[in-house]
């Protein structure tokens, strides 16, 4: 069984030991894992906004709407394609980059690997794993949270073996993280401190020490599961 302690040790020691450059895998991983972006908006006036729309007949409301939803539509779309074929491979690379770290000091062209090797069966792992827990998501939050755990190791697993189907990279995440999810989840609250900290220097923080740290420490889980 493995020792969240030692893990974190670890995962402290290799990042440090390649620290800028798991800095800026830390900064992208981050923005992989976490959306195409975000859309700043600015407001308009609600009274004005109001009177404006209660002029309108149902017919021009109704082509308001419908403009409204297709620009929706239309962002959604662009979210979708920009993760799908960029943002998840990228995941993929970025994992690859502390797995590789974990044994010696990585370089940065390892963040490409998605792109690189087996392109359309890694987008098509981390799809499907998407899907699922899209899906899972729908029902209620436990079992999601659960799942996202059993799910936890397919950017791992398709760091070292983008021709696997996508299946069975589910599959072996699965078995590997079976009597694990809870350990894993006490180890990422292990963190928690660290993000409170952080909050405190705007984040600063855990831009240069905090995620770094988090990943090397999670690619060291990897390891230990993996040997196992």
């Amino acid at each position: 069984m493995w020792n969240r302690k030692e893990l974190k040790a670890k995962g402290k020691t290799a990042f440090k030991a390649n620290y800028w450059k798991s800095v800026l895998s830390a900064l992208l991983l981050t923005i992989a894992v976490g959306g195409a972006g975000f859309v700043a908006t600015k407001g308009a006036d609600k009274d004005e906004l109001s009177s404006q729309l209660s002029n309108l007949t149902e017919t021009q409301l109704f082509a308001v709407i419908m403009v409204v939803l297709g620009a929706v539509a239309i962002v959604a779309l662009v979210v979708a394609i920009i993760r799908i074929f960029l943002l998840n491979p990228l995941e993929v690379g970025c994992q690859r980059f502390f797995v590789e770290n974990s044994k010696n000091p990585a370089e940065l062209g390892e963040l490409g690997f998605g792109f690189k090797n087996h392109y359309g069966s890694v987008i098509a792992t981390i799809l499907l794993r998407d899907v699922f827990l899209f899906l899972w998501g729908l029902l209620f939050i436990i079992p999601a949270i659960i799942k996202t755990y059993s799910y936890r190791m397919v950017p791992y697993i398709v760091a070292e073996n983008p021709d696997m189907k996508a299946t069975d990279a589910i599959t072996l995440s699965r078995n590997m993280m079976k009597g694990h999810k809870w350990n894993a989840f006490v180890l990422d609250l292990s963190f928690i401190g660290w993000y409170l900290l952080s909050a405190l220097t705007l984040g600063l923080l855990a831009f240069f020490y905090v995620y770094p740290y988090h990943y090397a420490t999670n690619a060291e889980l990897y390891g230990a599961l993996k040997n196992k």
